[in-house]
Order: C-alpha cells, then sequence, then structure tokens
C-alpha cells in the first residue's frame, strides 16, 4: 500500500507531459499546413484568371494597345537648291543733315517760302536775307579805297619812268640802283592796290553772303530764327538735310553673315536690296535700295555687323514714288547666296533641342536625330545633311511618347478629310 503511493504522482506528471507534447506537434501542423494551403489555393487562382480573364480587362488591354500605336502625317523630303535671304530692320536716316549757319553778321528782313518747317529748297536757293545797307557801304568803302590805292600805284609809276629817263639825260653808263628808279615805292603801291582789291572782293562777298543760299538739294527740318533777328556768324538758322539719298544702317547677325557677301572695299559691286515699311503691313509700297559698304567693327553691344544701304530719291521727287520718311522704320529683305542640296523642314516639325523624327519608307520605322540648320526663316529652317535619302518621310505631327525604331503608320491625306467630314454637325441636326 505505500509503494502504490509513493509511485502515483509520477505516473500523473508523465501522462501530462505526453499530452503536451501532443499538442505542440499539432500546432506546428497547423502553421506548416496553412501557408501551403493559401500557396495552393493563390496559384489555382492565377491559373483560373490565365485561362479564363475578364472580358473587361482584354478590352481594356487593346484600348491600351491601340492607344500606344504610333500615327502621324508626314511628307516626303527632297534635296532642293534655296536663295537664302536674310531680313533685317533699320531707321531711315539722311545721309548729310547740317546746321544752318550764317556767314556773316547782320537783321533777318527776310524770310523765303522755302526755309520753312517741312520745306523742300533747290541748291542755290534764297532761303533768308539779311539787311544790306551796312554791307554796301563796305563795298563802296573798298571801293575808294581801291582807287587811291589804284591813283598811287599810277603816280609812283610815272615817277619811276620819269627817274630813268633823267638817270639816261645825265650820261651816266651804269644801271641805276632801286632807289634811284623808286622800286620800293613801286611796289608799295602795287602791295596797296592788291590790298584794296582783296578788301573789295571780301565785300562784295559778304554783300552776296546776306542772302543766305541753299547749299544742296534738300529740306527743312526746322528754322530757328525769324524776322527782324539779329543774328552772328554762330547764330543756328536751323536744321537741314540733302535729299539726294537716304541711308538706312542694317544689323546684320555673325550667323547671317556667312550666307552674305557684303561690299567692303570702294570698288566692289553695291548688292541691290528691296524696302518694307515696317510699321504698316498692308504697305505694299516698296523702295529699291543698295548695300554700298559696311561699318567695318563689330557692334560691342549687340554683336552684330552694320552694313550700310543707300536709297536714291527717297522722297520721289524724280520718280514720282512713294516718299519715304526720315526715322521711319522699315525692313530689308537681303539675297544671299544660293545653298545647293539642302532639305526644307517645316518648323512645325521641329521638336526640342532641334530634333526631327525620320521615317523610312520601307520599313515604316521611325527614328529621331538633331539638326543643325544652315540657314531658317519664320516658316523653314534648311539642313545640309548626306545621311538623309531623298524619298525619306518627315513626320509633322507631334508625339509625345516615340520608342526608336518603332512601326509608324501613316495618317493619310484622305483619311484626314474623311475624318473632318464625319465629325462636322449634319446641316438636319436639330437646334435646342
Amino acid at each position: 500500500m505505500n509503494s502504490a503511493d509513493k509511485n502515483s504522482p509520477t505516473t500523473v506528471k508523465d501522462q501530462s507531459n505526453d499530452d503536451s507534447k501532443e499538442n505542440l506537434l499539432k500546432l506546428r501542423f497547423l502553421q506548416l499546413l496553412i501557408p501551403i494551403i493559401i500557396i495552393v489555393l493563390g496559384y489555382g487562382v492565377y491559373k483560373l484568371l490565365i485561362t479564363n480573364p475578364p472580358k473587361e480587362n482584354i478590352k481594356n488591354t487593346n484600348s491600351l494597345k491601340q492607344r500606344r500605336e504610333l500615327k502621324t502625317r508626314v511628307i516626303e523630303l527632297q534635296k532642293e537648291n534655296y536663295q537664302t535671304t536674310v531680313q533685317a530692320n533699320g531707321i531711315i536716316k539722311a545721309h548729310n543733315e547740317i546746321i544752318l549757319t550764317s556767314q556773316v553778321s547782320g537783321r533777318v528782313i527776310k524770310i523765303h517760302p522755302q526755309f520753312e518747317d517741312g520745306a523742300f529748297f533747290n541748291k542755290e536757293a534764297t532761303l533768308l536775307e539779311l539787311e544790306e545797307a551796312d554791307f554796301l557801304t563796305s563795298v563802296a568803302s573798298a571801293k575808294a579805297n581801291l582807287a587811291q590805292a589804284e591813283a598811287a600805284y599810277a603816280q609812283e609809276q610815272a615817277r619811276s619812268e620819269q627817274a630813268r629817263l633823267n638817270w639816261e639825260d645825265l650820261g651816266y653808263d651804269e644801271e641805276p640802283n632801286e632807289l634811284v628808279l623808286r622800286l620800293p615805292q613801286l611796289r608799295e603801291a602795287v602791295a596797296r592796290v592788291n590790298s584794296a582789291e582783296t578788301l573789295l572782293a571780301q565785300a562784295e562777298r559778304n554783300l552776296k553772303r546776306s542772302k543766305i543760299k541753299a547749299p544742296f538739294d534738300g529740306r527743312v527740318i526746322q528754322r530757328s530764327v525769324g524776322i527782324s533777328q539779329a543774328i552772328s556768324a554762330t547764330t543756328m538758322l536751323g536744321r537741314i538735310f540733302s535729299v539726294d539719298y537716304a541711308e538706312v544702317r542694317l544689323p546684320i547677325s555673325s550667323t547671317d553673315m556667312r550666307n552674305l557677301e557684303l561690299p567692303e572695299n570702294p570698288d566692289d559691286e553695291p548688292l541691290k536690296i528691296a524696302l518694307a515699311d515696317a510699321l504698316d503691313d498692308e504697305n505694299s509700297n516698296s523702295w529699291k535700295a543698295e548695300i554700298v559698304r559696311t561699318e567695318g567693327t563689330i557692334d560691342q553691344n549687340s554683336l552684330e555687323l552694320f552694313a550700310i544701304a543707300r536709297i536714291p530719291d527717297p522722297f520721289g521727287i524724280n520718280s514720282g514714288a512713294s516718299p519715304l520718311r526720315i526715322g521711319q522704320p522699315v525692313s530689308a529683305m537681303i539675297p544671299g547666296k544660293v545653298l545647293e542640296n539642302v532639305f526644307k523642314i517645316p518648323r512645325k516639325a521641329v521638336r526640342r533641342l532641334k530634333m526631327i523624327y525620320l521615317i523610312d519608307p520601307n520599313t515604316f520605322t521611325i527614328q529621331g536625330i538633331t539638326i543643325d540648320p544652315v540657314s531658317e526663316n519664320e516658316d523653314y529652317v534648311f539642313i545640309y545633311d548626306q545621311s538623309i535619302k531623298d524619298g525619306t518621310f518627315l513626320a509633322t505631327t507631334p508625339m509625345s511618347w516615340v520608342p526608336e525604331g518603332a512601326k509608324v503608320e501613316i495618317i493619310k491625306e484622305e483619311t484626314v478629310l474623311d475624318d473632318e467630314t464625319n465629325n462636322k454637325p449634319s446641316s438636319k441636326s436639330s437646334s435646342f
């Protein structure tokens, strides 16, 4: 009895340990089984979706594929010769603008109509007149002095001749000296005559200068004097300019200079150009001009070379053409060199960083290249590239995503016209 009582606690303890081990094994088995079940179920769902995809997903996939197909309009590239032109803007200026002054002092008594603001005048036309009284007095005084000098000269000449006769009557064989012949007095009389003649000529010139005449064919910018105003030789009478021709400074950039042959030397042939009104786009008048020289130095501010163009008869006085105004902005079209075997690329086909997309006409695959224009204008850029063959297509439709070597569908003009026609509203449609 006693021995049984001693062994009973040990037996209960061993049985409890066996139960705990069994439960731990079951728990571990469940931990391994659950992930396996999840993996098997996931694989089954994956196979099911692959074999039987939803119709909606197929539709979205097809639409995405269709949306990514490249379509573009194209133009066919062909080499051609292009006459370059350079456009430059400038302002018309008078080639000979001066401040008119008088050579004599006096009081203004008359202003002629040719000396009004904006008036035309011819060379040697009288513009204004000064009071002549003082000048006439100077002329009369100079004539009197000349008469006195001539009389004194005549007397000295007679005395010199008489002195020679007296010397010969006295029987002297040697030549008389200058003092005997009164030659110094005779030379003094001649000098006085010359001086009097000079003073008379000066007085007569001043009398003529009292009528201030035009130095050239020109036009008045501004008159600065009035009637009865006293003027001196430094008084500004007005500003005038000549009208035989005008000039305009045209800036030429370093890029454009390589396409132009400008006259540099006096013997170079002038370059003929055409000018247009830069203020009024609707003004169809044009003016012929010639670039006759360049300034020869690069402007330090703009880094441009200025060419000087000459416009003959700018006011149309002789030709009757539409007049140009001094200070009028004009636009010049300057013909340049002929570029041979170049491709003309529309500006709308040039992408960022001067990139264009070319399409092989045989494989219809697209490729982007970077261009280096040799010339350009508002609508086109011109390139010279031997790697581009005649007949290559140029993509002109903007595309946001262009993979290299991708297939391209070309949009034909007929398709575009049909689409535009179909998109137009019908004339029988109802209006609300």
